[in-house]
């Protein structure tokens, strides 16, 4: 699955100038807030082999990345999305994501619903693997979440955010 950035934009407008974040996308305020921080203090990411995300659940090739940088394979739970008829909150959610790292940031920019639906993560560094910052959904902007990631390896983000989980695979 490759992530088209162009498709991006045409469905949110176009892109913003001023904005933290690579993709020239509405910024997730505060992405360093006490709710952010205290957030992915209470999330117990280990990266175990029995985690969620440790099997592998897309069906594209999974590749030998030497860095995070690049396409990736999103999904989510935890919550129904109004827009997905018969959606429910243990309903995985996926899509399409890439990732751009900046200085002590990552940004993940991903899709579901067939691309139709667009959220953005903000997170920073804590350490070697640790991710804390805010999700927002790019296509109803006023939903806008904590969320912790735990960098298994170049293949492989565990994720969670306030009502379930939101992984990253490649």
């Amino acid at each position: 699955m490759s992530f088209d950035i162009e498709a991006v934009h045409r469905i949110l407008g176009g892109r913003r100038d001023g904005v933290r974040n690579p993709f020239q996308v509405i910024d997730p305020p505060s992405p360093n807030d006490l709710d952010a921080t205290a957030f992915a203090a209470s999330v117990d990411l280990t990266g175990s082999a029995d985690d969620d995300n440790a099997h592998r659940w897309h069906d594209g090739n999974q590749s030998a990345a030497a860095d995070l940088d690049g396409d990736w394979f999103s999904r989510w739970n935890g919550g129904a999305d109004p827009t997905i008829p018969g959606d429910a909150n243990d309903k995985w959610k996926h899509g399409a994501a890439q990732l751009r790292m900046t200085d002590d940031r990552i940004y993940l920019l991903f899709t579901w619903d067939d691309g139709r639906r667009i959220g953005l993560i903000d997170a920073r560094r804590d350490g070697a693997r640790n991710l804390a910052g805010k999700y927002i959904n790019l296509t109803a902007p006023e939903i806008v979440r904590p969320w912790a990631g735990l960098i298994v390896d170049t293949n492989r983000i565990d994720g969670r955010w306030t009502n379930g989980r939101l992984d990253f695979r490649r």
